[in-house]
């Protein structure tokens, strides 16, 4: 069985891929922290098709996204965002919860699993 890590820390990786499945970590937003809800989630979907190319795949191959938004004030702000930038006709199965994040600054965290 191969598994294969990519951007590898002490605490987790930022990708995992097993066989043709690639799992990306909890992404927030860096640069952007602090800032509004649309820059975050920008800044994270720029992440996403970057850690995906890494991996060989792209959005149009999601299969499943977890959203964590610390305010559902921000859902509509968010998914207009989020809808410019979903491939058409591969939307992913999706679930957007409010949660408190790790630090007051984050607004929004994104987890995808796509095919490679």
């Amino acid at each position: 069985m191969s598994i294969e890590r990519k951007e590898v820390g002490p605490r987790m990786s930022q990708i995992v891929v097993h066989r043709d499945t690639v799992y990306l970590a909890g992404i927030v937003a860096h640069a952007a922290k602090g800032r509004s809800v649309a820059e975050q989630t920008k800044e994270v979907l720029a992440t996403i098709d970057r850690y995906l190319a890494q991996a060989g795949s792209d959005k149009t191959k999601l299969l499943s996204a977890n959203i964590w938004l610390a305010d559902m004030r921000d859902f509509a702000e968010m998914n207009a965002v989020w809808d410019a930038w979903v491939a058409p006709g591969h939307t992913p199965a999706r679930a957007t919860v409010e949660a408190k994040l790790a630090a007051p600054e984050y607004k929004v965290e994104i987890m995808v699993t796509a095919a490679r």
